[in-house]
């Protein structure tokens, strides 16, 4: 890695409930380049989205460092934004006061912010729907306001916890190929968490495979396709696309 934005550096993450001490992350390490897109994935319960709770500084770990652009996690400036599973858009607000919500909040509603946000809408196809509200809006296109809502805020780093799980499969592949072929025009690093190891490949530069709880570090696999730069919708389709799929598949062993 010649320019990691992110390192994560022997991360363990322990808890305590009624039946003890849960171990649910064991030294986990590895870097993110900048203008990234890695994917995390590992059997369910293994601790993929609780490793995006530390990066988004809503847990702290156990042991180890995370340090952002040379920083400690703690002391970085460099603005995150976080997408969930759900949406979280608000039906009592139309769709444009829906994405400047963020700014609102921190108090960054400047006219120069709001034509920005109003060049994405536009961009990604909401422009004549900003006063809908939520409701009149299918799935896909509530994602993709919601990610609208996140990027108004121009963090450097985007973490994804399942951002397209609620959806139906086939609106899920539309909404995938969208919502990273939009990342990736914005030129943003990226690191998703999901159970798809398709979705991981068809839209990764690296794919990071954890093993069952405690989590570590199984493998690390680059993804390289014949059309590195192509949708991921056309990713699925290179002839690469099913070794990788095969190689990481039998990395995600669930029995042991």
């Amino acid at each position: 890695m010649d320019n990691p934005i992110v390192r994560i550096e022997n991360i363990d993450l322990s808890y305590h409930d009624p039946d003890g001490e849960t171990n649910a992350l064991k030294n986990i390490s590895f870097n993110v380049d900048k203008g990234e897109f890695v994917s995390i994935v590992g059997p369910s319960g293994c601790g993929k989205s609780t490793l995006l709770s530390i990066l988004a500084k809503l847990l702290l770990p156990s042991g180890g460092q995370i340090y952002v652009e040379d920083k400690e996690l703690a002391q970085s400036q460099v603005l995150m934004g976080y997408m969930l599973q759900k949406d979280h858009l608000f039906e009592w607000r139309s769709i444009w006061e829906n994405v400047i919500l963020g700014l609102e909040i921190q108090n960054k509603l400047t006219y120069g912010k709001m034509e920005y946000v109003s060049k994405l809408l536009t961009r990604y196809g909401l422009g004549e729907f900003k006063d809908k509200k939520p409701s009149q809006l299918s799935g896909g296109m509530r994602q993709r306001a919601a990610l609208i809502r996140t990027l108004a805020l121009e963090p450097e780093i985007l973490l994804l916890d399942e951002p397209f799980s609620a959806l139906d499969y086939q609106t899920r592949l539309h909404v995938c190929d969208e919502i990273a072929t939009i990342i990736k025009q914005e030129g943003k690093t990226a690191i998703l968490v999901t159970h798809d190891i398709s979705e991981a490949i068809s839209v990764s530069d690296r794919v990071i495979v954890l093993s069952k709880r405690p989590a570590t570090v199984k493998r690390i696999f680059d993804i390289k396709l014949e059309n590195q730069n192509s949708s991921p919708m056309k990713a699925r389709e290179d002839s690469r696309f099913k070794d990788y799929f095969n190689l990481i598949w039998k990395e995600l062993d669930f029995n042991v």
